[in-house]
C-alpha cells in the first residue's frame, strides 16, 4: 500500500525569531503575521509563539530561524528547526 521511496508532500514552513532556548532540544520561536481586520480593513501585526525541536541545541536567543512542520513530537511541539538564517538578530 505505501511506497517506501514515496516523497512527502509540501510541508508548511514559517520564519521567526527565537525568544527562549532554556529547554533541552527545544526553542520557543515568535512568528509575526499581518492580519487584515474584516471590518476596518486595517492591517494588524499578530505574534504567535511556537515550540520547535532543535536537535543540536544550536539556536540561541535572537536567531532568525526557518521552521518546518512535522509529526507531533510532544504535547506542544509540532515544528522542527530546519536552518538558522541569521545569528542573533536584535528583537
Amino acid at each position: 500500500m505505501t511506497d517506501i521511496n514515496k516523497e512527502r508532500g509540501n510541508r508548511k514552513t514559517l520564519m521567526g525569531i527565537v525568544v527562549s532556548d532554556k529547554m533541552d532540544k527545544t526553542v520557543v520561536v515568535k512568528v509575526d503575521q499581518l492580519i487584515k481586520h474584516p471590518v476596518y480593513k486595517k492591517y494588524l501585526k499578530r505574534g504567535v509563539t511556537y515550540k520547535a525541536h532543535d536537535e543540536q541545541n544550536s539556536c540561541s536567543v535572537g536567531d532568525k530561524v526557518l521552521l518546518v512542520e512535522t509529526r507531533p513530537l510532544s504535547r506542544d511541539k509540532r515544528w522542527r528547526v530546519r536552518e538558522i538564517l541569521e545569528k542573533n538578530v536584535t528583537v
